[in-house]
């Protein structure tokens, strides 16, 4: 078929580019050899990474041409290629490492020795079956006895990436990041080894992880606004998740002791570098715990985690060492914001007497915000980048946690805590509300905020109200945001870059489809 069949095939939807002419060219010629650019299967026996340890251990019992008399079959992409006269050094990709390839016209023969060089591009994978042996200048290398395609790319590798619209492209297509750069998929073998270490210790702690439901026909657990879609077979509006904290204790009404989700939640907010619609959560609930049990529980997951990564409870964040060997510190959150503001809250208990001081203070508020909010934003702008150690902020405003348990010896404060490391929230935490009555005021509360222009106050959640008039024992919970735990441990300063494919405004359609190139 020419590419202009091609092209008739596809209906007029992609037009291939001159360079992926080109490779479809080839792609054609494999064919009209009667060979498969796309076969079903490979015969690798062994990775790469497995093929040198394995010839590590045999190099010493070798004969003198230290040559393993035992051939190696490996796949991966070919990622360089280099020519001279009847020899080609080669190097193949795999999930594991590189491996230089040695091809000599006279060991694979002339017309496949051609067929490397005309056929075979960068970015191609490719199996290669050989001898593996160490060059002079000491590389492990396979002397290739024959190889095969294994899939004909179309698009040539990117180069590095460099300057804005370039990061831009790497998010859009994270294929072809991870392609070019080893340090990003390093990002994310780390964030999949810390949700490893996490599951691992709440397992080992008699935890057990559950599944709630994504779509809900009321949000809830959180200070956001929702994304809204219909459900036609129901004929009703359901919700993404903000949070599953209402659905987790719940559960706790239900007899479970010790749960725990790891999960999607999508939040209808602005974007920054610290916050994306869709994100990851681990909440767990703990009955007959308390805030305190859970801050201990936290500071030793953290730790934890820091260790299971990087062998010690140590690292470095924006050119700051983090240290999490030491008890983290605690400070109230009314005392942070007076040493850093001179304002003292409770000082206002009104909207308009808490603004002025605010703005008085220089911080950036708009005058519709609500007194709740008001607080938030002095934590944001004043406090909150300068926490770089761990420490915990303790003790919120009623006000601001709808669903926190009152202090009982001051009941205008409510048990909370959050985590900040590196000058960023790493967790929310309350002694949980267990009284079914006080919860429902806190939620008319809210709906009066609502009322005020407070698109994220919760709504009134009548069921959940119910679930508590059965009974909830003392409870202790947490939120743990996972993308800026990966963020802090991999020292990464933007969340799209810990999320393989973070949201992206699209492009015009003119703009979206077509090759890659650095």
């Amino acid at each position: 078929a020419s590419t202009g069949d091609l092209e008739r095939a596809l209906g007029g939807v992609m037009r291939l580019s001159e360079l992926q002419e080109v490779r479809q060219a080839k792609v054609e010629a494999f064919r009209s050899r009667g060979i498969d650019p796309y076969p079903p299967r490979t015969h690798r026996g062994s990775t790469v990474h497995e093929a040198k340890a394995r010839f590590g251990a045999i190099e010493p019992s070798l004969p003198e041409s230290g040559e393993d008399d035992v051939e190696t079959t490996v796949a991966g992409r070919l990622v360089s290629r280099r020519h001279q006269g009847k020899t080609v050094f080669a190097h193949v990709r795999d999930g594991s490492g590189e491996l230089q390839l040695y091809l000599r016209r006279d060991d694979v023969g002339p017309d496949a020795f051609e067929d490397f060089l005309k056929l075979y591009d960068l970015g191609d994978f490719l199996q290669a079956t050989g001898r593996l042996f160490r060059t002079r200048a000491g590389e492990v290398s396979l002397r290739v006895s024959n190889f095969a395609i294994l899939s004909k790319a179309l698009n040539a590798p990117p180069e590095k990436w460099h300057g804005l619209q370039d990061v831009e492209t790497r998010y859009r297509q994270r294929y072809a990041d991870l392609i070019a750069n080893e340090e990003v998929r390093a990002v994310f073998e780390t964030r999949s080894k810390i949700v490893s270490s996490i599951r691992r210790f709440l397992d080992a702690r008699g935890f057990i992880e559950v599944e709630t439901p994504t779509l809900q026909p009321l949000y809830g657990g959180a200070a956001a606004r929702p994304f809204t879609t219909t459900h036609h077979a129901l004929g009703q509006t359901f919700y993404l998740r903000i949070a599953v904290e209402l659905y987790l204790k719940r559960l706790i009404v239900g007899g479970f002791e010790r749960v725990y989700e790891i999960c999607k939640d999508f939040r209808n907010e602005g974007m920054d570098r610290n916050h994306q619609p869709e994100f990851t959560m681990l909440e767990w609930y703990e009955a007959y715990s308390d805030y305190e049990q859970v801050m201990a529980m936290a500071e030793e997951l953290i730790r934890q985690v820091a260790i299971d990564i990087y062998g010690e409870p140590r690292f470095t964040n924006n050119g700051i060492e983090i240290n999490l060997s030491a008890p983290f510190a605690r400070i109230t959150l009314r005392d942070a914001i007076r040493e850093a503001t001179g304002i003292d809250y409770t000082a206002f208990p009104d909207q308009a007497g808490l603004l002025a001081a605010a703005r008085a203070a220089g911080a950036d508020v708009a005058t519709d915000t609500v007194w709740p909010r008001i607080v938030d934003e002095l934590l944001k702008q004043f406090v909150r980048p300068n926490l770089i150690q761990p420490t915990f902020l303790l003790d919120y405003p009623v006000e601001l946690s709808p669903l926190a348990k009152r202090k009982p010896d001051d009941p205008t404060h409510v048990e909370r805590f959050q985590l900040y490391i590196g000058g960023g929230e790493i967790a929310n935490a309350f002694t949980e509300l267990n009284d079914p009555l006080d919860q429902l005021s806190r939620f008319v509360e809210q709906q009066r905020d609502r009322d005020a222009g407070d698109e994220e106050a919760m709504p009134i959640d009548e069921d959940y109200v119910n679930a508590l008039m059965y009974g909830m024992p003392p409870t202790g919970g947490i939120g743990i945001g996972i993308d800026r735990l990966t963020m802090l441990l991999t020292d990464q300063s933007n969340i799209r870059d810990v999320m393989l494919f973070p949201a992206m405004r699209a492009l015009p359609a003119a703009s979206q489809g077509g090759e890659t190139t650095g």
